[in-house]
This record gives C-alpha cells, structure tokens and sequence, in this order.
C-alpha cells in the first residue's frame, strides 16, 4: 500500500499522540499510513529533523554518506533560540551535561582593551541557557535518541546520494558506496529534505553551475586545551579584527578531574577574498607558525600563545560560505542548514540555525494539509532570515565592534570611548540579536514549532 498525506487534523492529533505512546506502532487499519521522508545527511541538522519528525509521529530515514560515524570536529555555540527547539525534544538536561552554559561574552582588542561585555544565556534573561559543546559530541547524542526513537535502521551509514530524479509524488534517490563506489539500493520518497552540509550533494543537482563555496581569504586554526577548571569561567573570549583574530570559550568539564575542555580559534588572512579553498576538516597543521603571530596576546585567564602550545591537534579549514539561494524547495525536496545557508562562522549562529530549520520543516510537514504547501510554508519561514545572516555575517555580524574599534583606535594611546561611544557598540549587539533571531523579548514571545 502506497502511503497517502494525512490531513492536518490527523496529523495534529493523531501523530502527537501516537508520538507519545512510549513508542508504540499504531496498526495499519488503526489509520492513515507514514509518508516516507529521507533526509540526506547524518550531522546535527539531519539528526534533529529527523528526532524533530519523529516526535509528530513520522518515520524519517537519514542517509549518511560516512561508514562508521566518529565525533569529529571542535567545539560551537548553541544560542538560546536553538537550546529552547532542543528543550522541547527533551534533551535539556542532556545537552547541559555535555557542555558548559555560557554566561559572558567579551570582545577585546589586541592589546587588551575591552570593547564590548555582555551577559548570555540565561545570565542575560533568557529563558534558556547558551551551551557551548564539542560538535561530535552533540551530533552522537542526537544519534542515540534518533535509534531510540526510530530504531536503528533509521540511519543508514555509508549512503552517499549519487543523484536524484524529481517526480510528482516525490524522488527517486540513488545511493552509492564511496568506499567501493559501488551502487546501492534506488529508495522511492515522497519528501527529501537536503541536509547533507556546505558540500551538498542535493543543492549540487539543483543548482549544477553553482561552483565551489565562496573563501573570504581567511584561515581557521582550531583545537582545545585542557586547562585548570579555575583558570576559566563560562565566558567567551573574541579578540583582534577580521585578519587576525582569536576566539575561545570552554566546551566540556571533566567531572574527575575538574579539568575545562577548552575551543578556540584563531584566524588568520592568508589569501586574497575568492582564493581556492582548502576545505578539509580533518587537515592537521602544525601550530608553529601560529606561536610568534600571537606574541603578547595574553589578558587574565588567558594566554594565547600558551594555550596553542599546550593544545592537543591543530585543524586548519577556510572560512567559506555561499551566495543565498532564490529557492531551497523543488518539487517535494527541500534544503536545511548548510546546505541551505552555508555562512561564516561569526555570531555563533551555523548550527544554531540549522536546529531551527530542522524543527520548523517537521512542524510545517506536521501542520499543512500537502508535502507542497509544507514546503511553500517551511522556505517562507526561514530562506529570508538565514538570508539575512549570511550577508550580515559577511560584514562581521557582531565582530563589527572589534573592526570599528581597530579602525577607530589603532593608536593605544587613543580613548576608545571618545571613538567609539558604548551606545554605538550596544546597538551593534542588539541589531544581530533581531537579525539572528534571539532578542531575548522576541524569543519569548515567538510561537513554539511543537504543533499543539
């Protein structure tokens, strides 16, 4: 039996309770049928769209082109307005458990002089915390609970998408086997949501003549440090400007030992705006050439250079992003997080925004009448926001501050102050938070993406 679209009262009601019967199957002569969704990738977006479907009683399939996965990757920011979306999949207390809450943010120039400090999370009023968290780590917790969910053969590893055929009632997808480039099994969907990052295979076939991402010219350095739990707060630490800059905050805590996991990054201009890209997350580069370029970059609890030095591995990957997309939805397939919105990694908001894209296409699929007018609903939501950051995150997003102020106040003997008034500087960090989506009033006051 071919599945059929339930309407969105059965799937406002019927799909919620059954979502939250422990899991139990409803019988097929009991009601309407699952439609079959596939989401192209296995990282933290296509991972929370599918525990996203699954909590209105879909029964998604993620394809993931890796074999065996690993917890790779360094440490993000998962901003309030994400943490509230994982708050209501129930994985709060999970996610505070992996990471740390972070309660500060300050911007400081080169020589030490404080910019900008602000208070976050819930420090800052928010309903829910900023938790900063190693990646991999984050992306393995929401594997469990999608097996726990959908049973394991609901991801599907070593499934990379070779290409896809659009017809009326959905695609036609192939899979291969990179390892052995070897065919797999075709799969009929009736939805395919491309969540298959900055690489996208889906957005490939969409856009054929696209090219490769757009590199700003600038390197990322990245790596942990393991350092006295008393020697750093919940804080995050941004200095310098856009050709040289370092950023860091804490990511785990050891309960034995006390000891704070410790992210950071440096970066570094390197090439000129529109260079080819290296883009290998799993590049190791030696952290020599790093040592003298960050001399005296020290302030209360932090040293650069030393904290380089004592490091575990360093990564080197370019900051890359993509123009915005006129359309994400063709057909029944669509596009979500860096597939849709690639961006700069400024103001802490790629993977936040991709955990809002997850949760928003499952309440649209769960709360529109078609997959078409699920679809039409979901990129009209989120396309002209992401839109939004991904050019603000072009001219600095909120690093604004520290490019103005190295602009204004190059010479230390100037008052930053005189230059650059705070009132300047506190509109800067407030016109981001409307822009990214977490003003603390309008967070609260938006509605939820769990259907009633």
């Amino acid at each position: 039996m071919q599945p059929r679209w339930r309407s969105a009262s059965r799937i406002g009601g019927d799909a919620l309770r059954r979502a939250r019967q422990d899991g139990k199957k409803k019988k097929d002569n009991e009601g309407a049928s699952y439609v079959r969704i596939a989401i192209i990738g296995g990282g933290i977006v296509g991972l929370t769209t599918a525990l996203s479907l699954a909590r209105v009683g879909f029964k998604p399939v993620v394809y993931e082109a890796v074999r065996n996965p690993t917890p790779l990757g360094v440490g993000i920011n998962v901003l309030p307005h994400a943490v509230r979306e994982l708050t209501e999949l129930g994985l709060l207390e999970k996610l505070v458990g992996l990471g740390v809450a972070i309660e500060q943010l300050t911007y400081r120039m080169a020589d030490g002089r404080e910019v900008w400090t602000e208070p976050r999370g819930r420090a800052a009023g928010y309903e829910w915390p900023q938790v900063a968290v190693h990646r991999g780590h984050l992306q393995m917790l929401l594997l469990e609970e999608v097996r726990a969910v959908l049973g394991a053969d609901s991801v599907r590893f070593g499934h990379a998408l070779g290409a896809f055929r659009l017809h009326d009632k959905g695609a036609s997808l192939d899979f291969i086997d990179r390892s052995t480039d070897a065919a797999l099994a075709s799969v009929e969907a009736d939805v395919v949501i491309g969540a298959d990052g900055i690489h996208s295979a889906v957005r490939k076939q969409l856009y054929p003549t696209e090219g490769i991402p757009k590199w700003s010219g600038v390197s990322l350095f990245r790596g942990t440090t393991v350092m006295p739990r008393d020697a750093v707060g919940p804080m995050m630490h941004w200095t310098g400007h856009s050709r040289q800059k370092f950023a860091g905050y804490p990511i785990a805590i050891d309960p034995q030992s006390g000891g704070v996991l410790f992210n950071w990054i440096c970066d570094l201009r390197t090439a000129e705006p529109g260079s080819t890209p290296r883009e290998d997350w799993n590049r190791r580069v030696d952290r020599a050439p790093l040592l003298p370029r960050y001399e005296n970059w020290s302030w209360p609890s932090i040293d650069v250079q030393q904290m380089v030095s004592d490091s575990q591995e360093v990564f080197e990957f370019p900051m890359v992003d993509r123009d915005p997309l006129p359309r994400w939805t063709h057909g029944r397939v669509t596009l979500a997080g860096d597939a849709a919105h690639p961006m700069y990694p400024i103001g802490s908001n790629g993977a936040t925004q991709g955990i809002l894209d997850a949760r928003a296409v499952a309440y649209y699929l769960a709360t529109s009448a078609t997959p078409e007018e699920a679809l039409e609903r979901y990129e009209a939501d989120r396309r002209e926001k992401t839109s939004r950051i991904v050019l603000t995150n072009r001219a600095h997003g909120p690093d604004k501050v520290l490019e103005i102020a190295a602009a204004r106040a190059a010479d230390p003997g100037t008052d930053l102050a005189t230059v650059f008034p705070m009132a300047e500087r506190a509109q800067i960090a407030q016109d981001y938070k409307v822009i990214a989506g977490f003003d603390p009033t309008l967070l609260s006051e938006r509605a939820s993406y769990t259907p009633n």
